[in-house]
């Protein structure tokens, strides 16, 4: 049976990317739908069709008609969203999709995405996670010490802001005030979080009734911006089994179903701190590809009612590179030497997954140069 997937996204979306070339590679016809209808995703050969979709703003009247001329012209079976406001969006508005929504219950998802809530539920589930607080006079007040600030969540419905605001990390709360006056005034609530020094680390599944299946665990060894920042250099180890049944009670207490990246930092001691969950493709998304290849297919299938195969956990020691964001990290970072950075990066990208690059499809690469150039242009002209 010949099947369509939707994929509705940003256009420069890493994750979208890794998945749209997944599904081709399984199978399926994949559309892509983006606010312009182009960018580094469509630029993909597995890319089969482009559509334009309004990014879920406002009461999500253009986002939701758009998307249903895009099911409707394309034939959709399926429709995932990537990116918090996507996949929050297509949850919230499902009765009006024409097409199967891959993402859990719009409830379920609320759950995911409120860091305050996912804090609580991580708490009662037995993983440590940063302390994390409501950012409120009283509590900027009697905050001590460095405090990175996050959006409380990134999508609710009616959100008007334009843009997804990025934690920030300050030496303290006074430092801290204007990132929180700019969150409240863009008519989202901000969260004070205590920071964790450690390494980022993830782990990956699809979880179906009550159980984790084809799990990943991956450790990253460079992440951009420092130390907040996403993988730039990944690579997948052993998985925990005591930390991924305590993430099968977490996701069980919250209502989810379908692809999860839970988001750790490693402290000194090697615990796990929960700081995110993304229930949609994440940026890395090809290093589980490449190590567990199938969870995009599986979770497709899984949403349709069909079955699927058993989902075996990651081989061990796969290696992921995003080489333009190691790049702008070796350069802001100096490691003894640009020049000695810069060539670990060179070695590191060797017999790698790449986010972008992929020798068989290079036509997001070069559309992102010429996006870059392109922009590089206007702004001297300016």
């Amino acid at each position: 049976m010949h099947r369509r997937a939707l994929i509705v996204s940003t256009a420069r979306d890493r994750g979208s990317l890794a998945a749209v070339r997944a599904l081709h590679r399984s199978g399926w016809t994949v559309g892509v739908g983006t606010p312009d209808g182009g960018g580094m995703v469509t630029a993909s050969k597995a890319c089969a069709r482009r559509h334009v979709v309004a990014r879920p703003r406002g009461d999500g009247a253009a986002f939701v008609h758009d998307v249903q001329e895009a099911v409707r012209s394309g034939g959709y079976d399926i429709v995932f969203g990537a990116g918090d406001d996507w996949m929050a969006a297509l949850a919230e508005f499902r009765e009006q999709i024409p097409a199967p929504v891959a993402h859990p219950p719009a409830h379920a998802v609320r759950n995911a995405l409120d860091k305050l809530e996912l804090a609580q539920a991580a708490a009662r589930a037995g993983i440590a996670t940063p302390r994390t607080v409501a950012a409120t006079e009283e509590t900027l007040r009697l905050w001590i010490g460095p405090v990175v600030v996050k959006c409380r969540e990134h999508w609710s419905p009616g959100q008007t802001m334009p843009y997804r605001i990025e934690a920030q990390r300050f030496d303290g709360p006074r430092q801290a005030l204007p990132q929180v006056e700019r969150i409240n005034a863009a008519g989202a609530r901000a969260v004070l979080q205590k920071p964790i020094e450690g390494s980022l680390s993830a782990l990956v599944g699809l979880f179906h009734h009550g159980r984790l299946d084809g799990r990943v665990q991956q450790i990253s060894s460079r992440v951009f911006p420092t130390p907040n920042g996403v993988s730039t250099r990944a690579q997948t180890v052993p998985v925990d089994a005591e930390l991924a049944a305590r993430a099968e009670s977490l996701l069980t207490s919250i209502g989810w179903e379908g692809l999860v990246e839970l988001q750790f930092l490693l402290d000194e001691q090697e615990t796990p701190h929960l700081i995110d969950l993304n229930g949609r493709f994440y940026g890395s998304m090809a290093l589980a590809d490449a190590a567990r290849p199938g969870l995009a297919h599986a979770w497709a299938l899984r949403t349709l009612g069909e079955p699927t195969p058993t989902l075996e956990d990651a081989a061990v020691g796969h290696r992921y590179a995003w080489v333009a964001g190691d790049v702008r990290r070796a350069v802001a970072e100096r490691r003894d030497s640009l020049t000695r950075d810069l060539g670990e990066t060179v070695r590191w990208a060797r017999g790698a997954r790449h986010s972008v690059w992929d020798l068989s499809d290079l036509g997001p690469t070069r559309q992102l140069v010429f996006d870059r150039l392109s922009l590089a242009v206007r702004s001297s002209k300016s």
